[in-house]
């Protein structure tokens, strides 16, 4: 058993380096097992045999069970009481008897092993001699090195051959493969000598061993779908943070990562009956080979392992696999050939990215072979996330109350300048694709399923303000609007510039901001839309730079302001509800898209100032004058698309960003790059008074906050915040949405109190 110590770390190091370390005979032989091995190479000693003293694990068990409803009964919060909305075919689940599978350990004459690998072998560098560690003939054997336990009887014939799918040729290909690599180390053997003629032909050791697209980096070829720039381009959206590009989030990673001289961990063919926990420290592993050895479970701490893109553990004694392997969502590869599996966990389901699944050679129930025969891995991957049971919801998000220095208010006065507000990017139909959320089950994806959810969500929390974003034009007049009015709020809405050129079928589907307002608490006095693209054709400063027509005016984002009036006290506030570009390429345009709104917002709130009040108040409190639109209770609500350590957050907390900042990239945007941005504002993120929640936005890809509710601190106080999520729920969740979160983010609500001004009006 290895149980090794966290690798040696040397800065500029090669990721392969440890497979180079390996000594190999001058006839072409490998080392004996005293010389130093591919797994030495990296600090891995193994333990003498019989010396283990690793425990065995037992398989994960399944998440809890389920009550009769998928969600508990909640005290406060009733949309977490939903029934599921689940397809009929989620009653597969229930496990049919297996039947006995085809073993591959023989293949027909008319398809041999070396038929296979004609197909498939990388052209450059060759890997025959890597059968054995006696450097035999890389041919096929008459008997196959492991074979399944429990041997079917169903016939191998060569029509059968002839008529199956493309997948399940590939499948057999691959589990061919794998066979011939019972040797150990042989990955690691077969990477040593693919680099050693990699310098001898003149190519960069240092550089690592590139392989042709298509070909797992494992020393032989799996014939995946697809190459590596495949799988990355799919994920592009999800992986890039709101203020970082990929190419960024890749250069400043963490820098411990950077400097570890090897990736891929090869502990194959040892017979191993049991793998030290200590192995699940090394996150930075992108392949794991544990194949051709005696293992029964897998640990459940593998889901550590969040960078895994193959991992192959055939030819072990596995009867089961731990639900934690959907949380490896990088997963590209997952090889479990000859095995003893007769189920697969649904939670592979989840695997969005997977595109081999290597099941042949396992007892498997039939309805899940079929799937994968007759369709391949992705169809399998589907039927499994769309079956999967729905997990035990999360605890209620606690209420946290704050500290506030204010004076005392009578019950009455306390009611009438407290009040709520909630802000909350909702996933638009439109956006809410299968191939962006592949983790999703189709169920809790479809917009039937989720409006419903966010209703209830909405309404179950009760406050005065919501602030949604990427709510469509056709649903905002024909779901939101009616629904919320039965329940006393009415509502402004403005969809992207985009809608006004569009037809009307097509502007329906067009999204945009949604403010929401309680009528018997408030009364609507004005609103306004801010375009940002037509705003900065105003700008006289702005016509003269190119970047202006070639970076802003291609983006369409908008953000709309209601002017209100309390009813019973009388008060004024303004609330903005925006939602600012997404691509990180364009942050530039995020700091000129919070500029103009802070503009604007300074122009309409000095002039909704001087307007004079609209509403009679109650006969005990005293309106106030307010001299400018700073004095008014003034709330900036939405999704910025922007971390706290961006320019936006930079620039709406501290009210200044200078014109050289680092996320303008050396655009030029007239005196924003000249003078500098500021506001005069005194800004406060609501959050900002706890510390910013961990994210507002969780996907596989990225997890962050960009959500924000600020508020003006001179004439507000947060009183209370909606807390986190369960931190214990979320370490199952690969990210949102699921059942129970209905959009890739999570919505944020803040309590707040009025400030007393001190010039109020005599009544």
């Amino acid at each position: 058993m290895y149980s090794p110590s966290p690798p040696a770390v040397t800065a500029g190091a090669n990721p392969y380096v440890y497979l180079n370390h390996h000594q190999t005979m001058p006839s072409g032989q490998f080392a004996s097992r005293a010389q130093p091995s591919a797994v030495s190479a990296m600090g891995v000693a193994p333990s003498p045999a019989g010396n283990s003293t690793a425990p065995a694990y037992g398989h994960s068990p399944a998440m809890a069970s389920l009550g009769a409803t998928r969600f508990g009964s909640g005290a406060s919060v009733g949309w977490m009481s939903r029934q599921p909305q689940q397809p009929q075919t989620q009653q597969a689940s229930h496990f049919v008897p297996h039947y006995g599978t085809p073993p591959m350990s023989s293949l027909p004459h008319s398809m041999n092993h070396h038929n296979v690998l004609a197909n498939i072998a990388p052209s450059s560098p060759s890997y025959t001699n890597l059968g054995s560690p006696h450097t035999a003939a890389f041919v096929r054997s008459s008997v196959s090195p492991v074979a399944p336990t429990q041997p079917t009887s169903t016939s191998n014939s060569s029509s059968n051959i002839a008529n199956a799918s493309p997948e399940w040729l590939q499948q057999m290909m691959c589990a061919e493969i794998s066979r011939q690599s019972f040797a150990p180390h042989h990955h690691a053997r077969a990477a040593a000598l693919a680099a050693r003629s990699s310098a001898n032909h003149g190519q960069d050791p240092k550089k690592g061993i590139v392989l042709p697209a298509g070909v797992v980096a494992n020393g032989l070829s799996f014939p995946i779908k697809g190459s590596d720039s495949t799988v990355q381009s799919a994920d592009t959206s999800l992986s890039m943070s709101p203020t970082k590009s990929s190419s960024m989030r890749t250069q400043e990673a963490d820098p411990k990562d950077s400097d570890k001289s090897w990736s891929i961990m090869d502990m194959g063919g040892l017979k191993l009956k049991n793998i030290g926990v200590d192995i699940f420290r090394y996150t930075f592993l992108t392949s794991l080979f544990i194949n051709h050895n005696n293992l029964t479970t897998l640990s459940p701490a593998i889901l550590q392992l969040r960078n895994l893109s193959v991992l192959d553990a055939s030819a072990n004694q596995l009867v089961a696999i731990p639900p934690e392997i959907g949380m490896l969502t990088s997963l590209s590869a997952l090889f479990l050939f000859d095995n003893q599996l007769t189920i697969l966990p649904p939670e592979i389901g989840t695997l969005y990215q997977l595109e081999m699944l290597g099941i042949e050679g396992n007892p498997l129930q039939p309805n899940l072979y079929e799937i994968i025969k007759q369709e391949g891995t992705q169809a399998l991957v589907a039927y499994l996330r769309d079956s999967c049971p729905v997990p035990v919801p999360p605890p209620e998000r606690e209420w946290i109350s704050l500290d506030m220095d204010l004076p005392s208010m009578s019950a009455e006065e306390d009611e009438a300048y407290t009040f709520a507000v909630l802000s909350y990017n909702i996933l638009c139909e439109k956006y809410a694709t299968a191939q962006m959320y592949g983790y999703t089950p189709s169920w809790a994806l479809a917009w039937d399923y989720r409006k419903e959810c966010i209703l209830q969500e909405l309404v179950s929390y009760n406050a005065e303000f919501f602030c949604l974003q990427e709510v469509e034009m056709g649903q905002f007049y024909d779901y939101f609007e009616p629904k919320l009015n039965q329940h006393g709020y009415e509502g402004i809405y403005w969809p992207k510039s985009r809608a006004r050129t569009m037809r009307d079928d097509e502007r329906q589907h067009v999204d945009g901001c949604a403010t929401f307002f309680k009528t018997d608490t408030f009364e609507l006095v004005d609103k306004h839309l801010i375009e940002f693209n037509q705003i900065a054709l105003q700008r006289p400063d702005f016509k003269k730079t190119q970047d202006i027509f070639n970076r802003v005016m291609t983006k369409d984002n908008v953000a709309c302001i209601g002017m209100l009036e309390h009813r019973k006290a009388g008060y004024k506030i303004i609330v903005a509800n925006a939602h600012m570009h997404w691509n990180p390429e364009f942050r530039d345009v995020k700091l000129v898209q919070a500029a103009m709104l802070m503009e604007q917002l300074e122009m309409l709130g000095n002039q909704f100032a001087k307007r004079p009040s609209q509403v009679k108040c109650n006969e005990n409190f005293r309106p106030p004058n307010y001299a400018s639109g700073q004095q008014i209770p003034t709330l900036v609500c939405g999704d910025f698309n922007s971390t706290p350590d961006s320019g936006v957050y930079e620039f709406l907390n501290k009210g200044f960003a200078p014109g050289n900042h680092e996320d303008f990239m050396d655009h030029v945007y007239g005196t924003y790059t000249s003078e500098g941005l500021k506001h005069n504002y005194a800004l406060r993120s609501a959050y900002s008074n706890i510390g910013e929640m961990p994210f507002t936005n969780l996907t596989p890809g990225f997890q962050g906050n960009i959500d924000y509710i600020w508020y003006t601190s001179n004439t507000l106080a947060a009183s209370c915040l909606l807390g986190e999520v369960d931190s214990t729920y979320l370490s199952r969740v690969v990210g949102f949405p699921n059942a129970h979160f209905p959009s890739d983010h999570v919505c944020i609500l803040g309590e707040f109190k009025v400030k007393h001004l001190g010039n109020e009006a005599t009544s």
